[in-house]
């Protein structure tokens, strides 16, 4: 009896299509792993945002009224004096026409024509009519959109930007032979690498951020059964009080 062995073609190139079909798998699974970052990211902001809101309503306001109480404090306690002080003042620098005249306009980095046939390019590049499906239209008139917005503006560095990026881009890649098409999954993955490092980096942010570590602190309080904002509510309000009390006094002895 015979076995039959397959024969070893680990020295034999990958073929064309099973190489775009890895390929393609690959995109699959990290577009997937860039959705739910990306949802993750998105996520996290919302909560941030509902969280920042509530704070503002409830303690933000407080703040703003102590203060003020202790701005109207300081100019009671300081009465007249303060009021020379402020307006015999020196000013503690040079004024507008030093500096700023001597030194002369800024030189542009870009003249006007400049912009305007680097905004062509750009639209000759990425105009939506190009586009051969619906998803590289969406994509085309996105960019169309930053294009001309950028150009508004007069801002070459976001024009050039949008240039590079578009020719980097899977859609930018034209044909439908297998040479195309790694090309562009290629380029899709290192498209989806850079979305990835993007909403890691969003997400890195939006953790270090006070508003963060605030509402870490809230939600850590609330397992215990404690309310932060709901004590911070109430120590604001008894400084308030004890503010406008000290206020009314002084001016009630003046």
């Amino acid at each position: 009896m015979t076995d039959l062995v397959r024969p070893d073609r680990s020295d034999q190139p990958d073929q064309p299509e099973e190489d775009l079909d890895r390929l393609r798998a690959r995109v699959a699974e990290l577009e997937s792993s860039l959705e739910a970052r990306a949802a993750e990211a998105d996520r996290l902001a919302r909560e941030l945002d509902i969280f920042a809101a509530l704070y503002r309503q409830k303690v933000g306001t407080l703040h703003d009224q102590l203060d003020q109480l202790e701005l109207d404090i300081a100019e009671a306690e300081l009465g007249e004096l303060s009021k020379r002080v402020a307006e015999g003042r020196p000013s503690s620098g040079p004024g507008p026409s030093s500096a700023s005249a001597s030194a002369g306009p800024a030189t542009p980095r870009f003249t006007s024509d400049a912009v305007r046939k680097l905004f062509r390019e750009v639209a000759k590049a990425i105009h939506p009519d190009l586009a051969g499906d619906e998803h590289t239209r969406d994509r085309r008139h996105a960019l169309m959109i930053a294009a001309n917005q950028a150009y508004a503006s007069r801002d070459a560095e976001e024009l050039g930007r949008i240039l590079e990026a578009w020719e980097r881009s899977p859609e930018a890649v034209q044909g439908s032979d297998p040479a195309s098409m790694r090309l562009r999954l290629e380029r899709r993955l290192l498209q989806i690498t850079e979305q990835m490092d993007a909403c890691t980096r969003d997400l890195d942010a939006q953790r270090a951020s006070q508003l963060y570590q605030l509402k870490m602190m809230s939600d850590d309080a609330a397992t215990r059964g404690r309310d932060l904002v709901g004590e911070m509510v109430t120590r604001l309000k008894r400084d308030i009080m004890a503010a406008t009390n000290r206020l009314e006094a002084m001016r009630s002895m003046s």
